[in-house]
């Protein structure tokens, strides 16, 4: 059934959609667990074993190095979703367990565990709002920002400006949003995921997150600490080779899922009369990543719906209860079958800033200010 977007009071609760999840789908174990973690590791660690000892590390192999960025960032951000399971108390029952996990994973890959678990947590508590959201947040046409997209989009044409916002936002955006937040709520202002106080806006991380997020700090200092003990006593370029270019394949997809699940032309943000978390979850969209990127990133892409409806469901029990909420919400659970690459490019191109309508802030490229605006940069 195709999708329709409904008013608030057609909604169902959030103990309806649970109420309608089998209740197995909500058991965690360890047992379980541990190891897809311990695969998306191994998986992780032997491609570069591999590397390490079959590609000599000569200009003249810079395209089989290229080849391994993208295979072993690919395996790699398993991991990362293992470590994102963790930080949403999916992974096991024992918090502390989860914690050290998550931890030391997210740490491994330059992530800053404790904070990003609390920016995640609103990104999920507030999805697709327009103003109080977090992640991907779109411009309103009702600000200057907006008005000044809008202009930008028209000066420079809708290809190029889709380029330059794939390449920024695949090449750049994770680390801007940890130093600046970029893409974040509007609300929040400049945040910083490593320092919580001044300059920065502490909207993000009250007082009680700030002894967490220097310990997420120390985690990545002692992980560059390492990456530069690799670098002088060993090789800077064997660094950069082994560790580096995947690193930079695993922002580009974490970006790519994060992006994707939650922006289209179709879906709206909400304001604060409308918005509601059942509401929110649903403006989530599974995607079509195909086999391999389910297996080796734990269907996080194709079962997000499920994930920001209940976060807690490990992502092994995750297919059943998508399968539930369609069967039980067709109206309302959301499918997009275009081909990934595909809808980037629609998305990049397409959805900058919102405007205000009867059924939520949709996407626009139409707006008086911005053509005014245009003119003024043009004389």
């Amino acid at each position: 059934m195709q999708h329709v977007n409904l008013p608030p009071q057609n909604i169902p609760t959030t103990a309806e959609v649970k109420a309608a999840i089998p209740p197995e789908c909500f058991e965690r174990k360890l047992s379980r667990s541990i190891p897809y973690a311990l695969m998306s590791v191994a998986l992780t660690i032997a491609t570069g074993i591999l590397a390490w000892q079959f590609i000599p590390l000569t200009w003249a192999w810079t395209p089989a190095w290229l080849l391994y960025a993208y295979v072993n960032g690919t395996i790699a951000v398993g991991v990362w979703v293992i470590a994102h399971e963790c930080g949403h108390r999916a992974f096991a029952p024992t918090p502390k367990v989860q914690d050290v996990v998550g931890y030391v994973l997210h740490s491994a890959l330059l992530v800053p565990y404790f904070s990003w678990q609390r920016s995640h947590a609103i990104h999920h508590g507030k999805t697709n709002h327009v103003t109080e959201g977090e992640t991907h947040v779109p411009k309103r046409i009702t600000t200057s920002r907006g008005v000044r997209a809008l202009a930008a989009r028209r000066k420079i044409g809708p290809n190029t400006h889709g380029a330059l916002t794939v390449a920024g936002r695949l090449g750049f955006g994770w680390p801007l949003y940890l130093l600046i937040g970029a893409t974040g709520g509007s609300e929040r202002g400049m945040t910083n995921h490593f320092w919580p106080s001044r300059p920065f806006s502490q909207a993000l991380f009250p007082d009680r997150w700030k002894r967490k997020v220097r310990w997420s700090s120390v985690g990545v200092l002692a992980m560059i600490g390492l990456l530069l003990w690799w670098a002088i006593a060993g090789s800077a370029m064997q660094m950069l080779a082994l560790y580096m270019g995947p690193y930079l394949i695993v922002n580009g997809w974490l970006v790519t899922y994060t992006w994707l699940q939650h922006t289209d032309t179709d879906i709206p943000h909400y304001g604060e009369d409308d918005w509601s978390f059942v509401r929110g979850a649903f403006c989530s969209v599974d995607r079509p990543y195909g086999p391999i990127a389910d297996f080796l990133h734990h269907r996080i892409g194709t079962t997000h719906v499920a994930h920001h409806l209940d976060a807690k469901i490990p992502h092994y029990n995750a297919a059943r209860a998508t399968e539930a909420i369609r069967e039980a919400f067709p109206h309302l659970y959301r499918y997009n079958p275009t081909p990934i690459r595909r809808a980037l490019w629609a998305v990049a191109k397409n959805c900058h800033v919102v405007a205000e309508t009867d059924d939520g802030w949709q996407f626009t490229e139409i707006h008086p200010a911005a053509d005014e605006l245009q003119q003024q940069q043009a004389a």
